[in-house]
């Protein structure tokens, strides 16, 4: 099996921080299910990691990631599933958000390149981003006859509001360029180019000369109030993308992404 994903602990002045490095080499970086696996992993592996105080997640050097792997041969097997393997196998994407968020840890993603779809929902289930100033971000999953799930939308509205959310999601060919994400609440610091790394481990050192246990204390008393009703607003995430995935619609948009050309939908 493929190794996709490093974690390096042990860094920082008091080797409080650790880094989490999801490179699949390739300058895109997609979520293939089994990269999304080894990433739910590294969230999982910190569960009792009393040394860590903070988690920096990075990309490659082109991208942060390109969202789920369409051309992979386990994600492109989801057209012949039926609904309850279905069902089951959209199961991976909010596992992973879901494994990141709740993490005693704070964690900070350095963005470079490009973050789109799933690249945008693993992003906002974290406490911090930095962005690189010619980084930018989409989320093309409308575009694709799909629903943006993970639990990705009450994320995005704690970040930036309802319009915002709402112009994110919707205008799914749009980029979202640094300075318009800083802008949105979108990221928390934008970096010059290259230095989103080094500007996430200076906010990371910064963390992690704070006391652990008030920080991890702090972290989950915003976290419960941030989020007490984003399981009651988007329990239908799995469901819907799972109907959205059987419609013609989504078909069409697969087919036109592939193909390089303008899909054309018919609401059906």
């Amino acid at each position: 099996m493929i190794e996709f994903v490093k974690i390096e602990k042990g860094l920082g002045p008091d080797g409080r921080i650790a880094v989490v490095r999801f490179d699949r080499g390739d300058g895109i970086n997609a979520l293939s299910p089994e990269a999304m696996r080894q990433l739910t992993d590294a969230a999982r592996s910190f569960e009792d990691d009393a040394e860590t105080s903070v988690v920096v997640l990075t990309g490659g050097a082109k991208s942060f990631s390109a969202g789920f792997d369409l051309k992979d041969p386990e994600g492109r097997s989801r057209q012949t599933m039926d609904l309850g393997a279905l069902r089951r196998h959209l199961k991976l994407g909010p596992r992973l958000t879901r494994a990141w968020q709740d993490m005693e840890q704070i964690t900070i993603g350095a963005i470079e390149g490009f973050c789109v779809g799933g690249g945008v929902a693993l992003a906002v289930a974290l406490d911090f981003r930095v962005m690189a100033r010619d980084a930018h971000m989409r989320v093309p999953e409308i575009g694709l006859g799909m629903n943006m799930s993970w639990q990705s939308v009450p994320r995005m509205l704690h970040l930036m509001g309802p319009a915002r959310t709402k112009q994110a999601v919707i205008l799914a060919d749009q980029r979202i360029s640094a300075t318009e994400a800083y802008e949105w609440r979108l990221v928390e610091e934008v970096a010059d180019p290259g230095k989103a790394y080094d500007a996430a481990m200076a906010l990371a050192a910064k963390v992690a000369a704070q006391p652990p246990l008030s920080v991890a204390m702090t972290k989950l008393t915003v976290n419960r109030l941030a989020h007490a009703l984003d399981d009651l607003a988007s329990h239908m995430d799995l469901d819907q993308f799972a109907l959205a995935s059987m419609s013609e619609d989504h078909k069409e948009g697969v087919a036109a992404f592939l193909e390089r050309r303008k899909p054309q939908f018919r609401g059906s």
